[in-house]
């Protein structure tokens, strides 16, 4: 999945929103964007939101970007997609 994330949030929040433009799910963390700091959250965050161990979360490519790819094993794309839309509805 791709997913965008802003560091230094206010609040921790996933999935936050859709961007069709870029096709990439909205990622906030709070903790600033340093010494891998914001990607052991997002990973944290993520398994968490998806109910899932942080060990089946990886960040493939973009780990000094904002824009990153996310590997999820253990879920079907088809689950993961069903818990991105309900937690989409919960954010809103």
């Amino acid at each position: 999945m791709a997913v965008e994330v802003t560091a230094g949030a206010r609040a921790d929040l996933f999935p936050d929103g859709y961007n069709a433009w870029r096709r990439t799910i909205g990622c906030r963390v709070t903790v600033p964007a340093t010494g891998g700091k914001a990607n052991r959250a997002v990973i944290a965050l993520i398994s968490e939101s998806l109910g899932i161990p942080a060990s089946a979360v990886t960040i493939v490519a973009g780990t000094t970007a904002s824009r990153k790819r996310i590997s999820v094993s253990g879920m079907t794309k088809t689950r993961v997609m069903k818990r991105l839309c309900t937690l989409l509805d919960k954010n809103r």
